[in-house]
């Protein structure tokens, strides 16, 4: 292990964009598959990593909700989260604030409680067991109406204390934030906290949209955002937290190499940027893997790693006092690597 990765892997750091979904490994795909009687259209785990050759996002999609299907009773969802959890408290994850996307499970019969529970139940072993906190955002799938996401809301409904927010996630083009703006001020009179996918591949205005018809709190991408240099500027001085995604960039195209990646531009522009790893099994890389290979390929010096650092505590849902507590973790491991 080299100084940088070492100096990464032992920064105290918070994951902001994560989709439990997208954490399932092909060994879980065939290991869920065969305690649940299922059959899967791949010969093998090789054959499944070589269905991960996407060229945007619906290609990626596609093969996401195939795999989610193996997930089936509350010991599954437990398992999966576990397994994240796992890898994340290697990487120096302090906290993680994790996507779900109750609607893929639902809709083919996996009753919303059995997601929820195992979830949660996964959460709170990785606190006791790892010392790893999280919080857990139900996703609305965007290709789907906002009528089916009302319904999920109120499904929701007996664990909204445990849910900390609502999000919007899947199909981006065709289908802007402005499509969910009633189910959000629903989410947001129930105190919810609002994020959304803004700006991977939709343009700059569907950023506009859910700043000013959302009203999120955190941007999920964003990356698009830079093409508007007002837009740029408006969330730099309102210090909107973007949780962008290096290694999924690269992979679903939106970048063709990550030297050109616009993480480091966004650090120098004063916007509140974070790294994360979206869909890890799918895109090659945890949060580790994330933080490391974008360091190397944009340089990234040790006040800009420290920065992003801070920027995944305070871009958190977490309570002010908590937040000041991983800061004061942050400035004395800093002060000590030498």
């Amino acid at each position: 292990m080299d100084r940088l990765e070492e100096f990464i892997r032992g920064l105290p750091k918070a994951e902001l964009h994560l989709h439990i979904e997208g954490s399932l490994e092909p060994e879980q795909m065939f290991a869920f598959a065969r305690r649940n009687g299922i059959e899967l259209p791949f010969a093998d785990v090789e054959a499944v990593r070589a269905a991960y050759a996407f060229s945007n996002l619906q290609d990626f999609l596609d093969i996401y909700y195939q795999g989610a299907r193996v997930l089936l009773t509350q010991q599954d969802f437990q398992d999966l989260a576990m397994a994240y959890f796992r890898r994340i408290a290697a990487d120096g994850a302090r906290h993680a604030e994790i996507f779900f996307d109750p609607q893929t499970h639902t809709e083919r019969g996996v009753a919303f409680p059995v997601v929820a529970e195992g979830l949660l139940a996964g959460m709170a072993q990785a606190q006791a067991e790892l010392g790893v906190s999280s919080k857990l955002i139900l996703c609305f799938l965007r290709h789907l109406s906002e009528d089916e996401a009302f319904e999920t809301l109120s499904q929701a409904e007996p664990y909204l204390d445990r849910i900390v927010g609502v999000g919007l996630d899947s199909s981006e083009i065709g289908h802007p934030p402005a499509k969910f703006a009633r189910v959000f001020a629903a989410a947001r009179a129930k105190g919810l906290k609002t994020v959304a996918h803004a700006g991977e591949e939709g343009p700059p205005d569907y950023v506009y949209q859910a700043l000013d018809l959302l009203e999120v709190d955190r941007i999920d991408h964003g990356n698009r955002a830079l093409e508007d240099d007002a837009l740029t500027e408006r969330l730099a001085r309102e210090g909107m937290t973007l949780t962008v995604c290096p290694l999924s960039n690269l992979k679903l195209c939106v970048i063709d190499d990550l030297v050109v990646h616009p993480l480091k531009t966004m650090l120098a522009l004063g916007l509140r940027a974070t790294i994360n790893s979206d869909d890890p099994a799918y895109f090659g890389g945890y949060l580790g893997q994330n933080w490391t290979r974008t360091a190397e390929a944009l340089d990234l010096s040790r006040d800009e790693l420290v920065t992003l650092a801070r920027n995944s505590f305070t871009g958190s849902f977490l309570a002010p006092d908590e937040i000041t507590v991983h800061l004061a973790e942050i400035d004395r491991y800093v002060a000590g690597f030498a």
